[in-house]
Parts: structure tokens; C-alpha cells; sequence
């Protein structure tokens, strides 16, 4: 029986180069930014207080019946 091989394939490797990149240097020029750059903004630490405070004010209020 034959056994199977592996495809060998002559494929020049090529890199990309952004600096030398049309389009974007045309984003550049435009002002387009990526959306995945932005991050989002942390919580108040205010916020987490309250909740916290409302959390065991119910907690209380409920173990007191």
C-alpha cells in the first residue's frame, strides 16, 4: 500500500508593512480610528458603595420581621 504525503508548497513568505500601506496612510490622513482602541470607562466606586449600603439595608430589613 501507498502511504499519503504532504503537499509541500514553494510559497514566498511575504511581511506586512503598515508605514509603506496606501490605505493607511489614507486613515491616517482621514482621521479614522478603530473602534477597539477606546476603552470603557471604569464604575464609581460611589456606585458600588451605594449598592452595596441598599443591599444590606434590605438584608436588615427583611431579617428583622
Amino acid at each position: 500500500m501507498k502511504k499519503p504525503r504532504h503537499r509541500v508548497f514553494d510559497y514566498p513568505t511575504r511581511h506586512y508593512k503598515p508605514l509603506e500601506d496606501p490605505q493607511e496612510k489614507l486613515k491616517k490622513r482621514l482621521g479614522f480610528q478603530s473602534y477597539r482602541k477606546f476603552t470603557h470607562k471604569k464604575k464609581s466606586p460611589i456606585i458600588w458603595i451605594v449598592f452595596i449600603l441598599a443591599v444590606i439595608f434590605i438584608i436588615i430589613k427583611l431579617s428583622s420581621k
